[in-house]
């Protein structure tokens, strides 16, 4: 009952018409910077802070928050239609684009906006409900608890590739090592870099994405020497009714994942969207078609990549957290405001917390309104010819990745990655598995390396707390059964050699 009434108390504050105001605008921009390819949320929130300073304090978190979320929700465009991903719509590029392919645009992108509302809507809700001690459960995981989830997002490989389950663990490999290179943090060693003082900080997440997916996706196209459009035919919005009860499980399903990984340091959009597909590939009705163009594979990864969005905010209000770069400029934002995160915060500032969190539904609500009616006119600057249109995408691309650091090395690197992820095309590797491992191999090192501080250099770390154990236990368990399972497959196919 407190909660509805505390609801009730945030709708007060966020319904005014100044508020509405900005989280409109925050969303809208939100939309648009997720359509451009590079460009994140992450630079813009940066870029807009300086003006937090002129505008009232709820309405400017309101606003920041609105980038944030809205852009995760608008980039599933980009992905679904060009496949070219930000960050937290990497997997978004498999089923979306494989249905755009085939004339399923319009459905594509509506599963991935409802999918995206729902996850939303649950994520606000655990929000509301848990905030105040959900947060607590961040403590709970220790380095070495944060090893065994890494490794439990490594075995989802065999979940997220669509080639075969050695081209994916070696191309998660390759992902591994790639995140290595640059400037060791704990030692300040250079590492892979060849001495070229481009790769002095690493190699970028926005470089690689847009090279693998984006750039090598075009060239691919254009060496096919055929006049097409990102789709075909006439747009199909709205599904029917078998196809909207295929999304609902999917939603819930992801809805669960990103709520849960959202709360985590380290986790987030980026990997719960990994998360929801390998669980959706296991337990989905329609497992066999996800990576062929199916809804359930847009549907729960939209989902946990919103519901983790918003869940995210949870450690940094209540135990005063952030758990990633964004979070980390968005706890600068109440500090400009002299306002301190923390556990404090909902007792000192209830019309803060509680609005921030009333407009995050209000959001929900305009981010709907954006990407599902008006999915007509997004889709209408596609409608370019091909030719005509690709150098527009490779310009935005140069643009997205230039603007990260004002650096055109970064660019030199993207179109190496393009060269790279179209030679993957060619010879049939995923760049999934790729992306997953550059992501997870660098925290799964800055986490062991603790673990091993912390225990002297003791590996039973790992097997002391109860929540690694579990995790790893699970890993084990899943490693063995996928051997058991291959060797029982090479023994079927045997017999059946034998009675032909």
């Amino acid at each position: 009952m407190d909660v509805l009434q505390n609801l009730a108390f945030g709708f007060e504050h966020a319904l005014t018409w100044h508020n509405l105001m900005f989280c409109a605008i925050g969303c809208t921009v939100g939309t648009l910077v997720g359509l451009l390819p590079g460009l994140g949320p992450l630079a813009t929130i940066s870029l807009l802070l300086p003006l937090t300073y002129s505008i009232p304090t709820t309405g400017a978190l309101i606003m920041l928050a609105g980038i944030y979320y809205g852009a995760q929700y608008g980039d599933s465009v980009s992905a679904i239609t060009m496949k070219i991903p930000h960050a937290s719509s990497i997997v978004a590029c498999i089923d979306g684009y494989a249905m755009t392919l085939k004339g399923k645009t319009g459905l594509a992108l509506f599963t991935a906006g409802v999918s995206s509302f729902i996850g939303g809507t649950v994520a606000i809700v655990v929000l509301a409900w848990l905030a105040p001690t959900l947060g607590e459960v961040a403590f709970l995981f220790g380095p070495a608890d944060y090893v065994a989830l890494m490794l439990v997002g490594f075995v989802c490989v065999s979940f997220v590739t669509t080639g075969s389950l050695v081209n994916g663990l070696a191309m998660c490999l390759i992902g591994v090592l790639l995140g290595q290179i640059g400037t060791d943090v704990t030692s300040g060693v250079q590492r892979f870099t060849l001495d070229f003082t481009l790769l002095f900080d690493g190699v970028g997440l926005v470089s690689i994405a847009l090279g693998c997916f984006g750039i090598a996706e075009i060239t691919k196209n254009l060496d096919e020497k055929t006049n097409r459009s990102p789709f075909n035919g006439k747009i199909k919005l709205m599904p029917t009714w078998p196809e909207f009860k295929r999304i609902l499980p999917s939603a819930l399903r992801g809805s669960a994942v990103g709520s849960f990984l959202g709360i985590l340091p380290g986790g987030g959009p980026v990997i719960a969207q990994f998360a929801a597909y390998a669980l959706d590939k296991k337990v989905s009705k329609y497992k066999h078609e996800i990576g062929t163009g199916c809804i359930e594979g847009v549907a729960g990864q939209a989902a946990a990549d919103e519901a983790a969005a918003r869940t995210s905010f949870i450690p940094l209000m209540s135990i005063g957290i952030p758990e990633n770069a964004v979070m980390a400029l968005m706890m600068g934002a109440f500090i400009i405001k002299g306002i301190q995160p923390g556990p404090n915060m909902i007792a000192g500032h209830p019309d803060l917390f509680w609005g921030l969190v009333a407009s995050m539904w209000v959001g929900n609500v305009f981010l709907l309104v954006l990407n599902v009616p008006l999915v007509r006119y997004w889709l209408s600057v596609f409608k370019v010819p091909y030719n005509v249109l690709f150098p527009a995408i490779l310009f935005f691309c140069c643009i997205g990745t230039y603007s990260i650091n004002n650096n055109l090395d970064e660019i030199v690197v993207t179109a190496a990655f393009g060269l790279a992820g179209y030679m993957f095309l060619r010879f049939g590797l995923d760049s999934a598995p790729l992306m997953l491992g550059f992501i997870l191999g660098p925290m799964l090192e800055e986490n062991f390396r603790r673990a091993m501080l912390l225990s002297r250099g003791h590996f039973g770390v790992f097997f002391q707390r109860p929540i690694s154990t579990t995790l790893l236990t699970l890993v084990f368990g899943f490693i063995s059964w996928q051997i058991l399972s291959f060797f029982l497959k090479r023994l079927r196919r045997r017999r059946e050699m034998a009675a032909a």
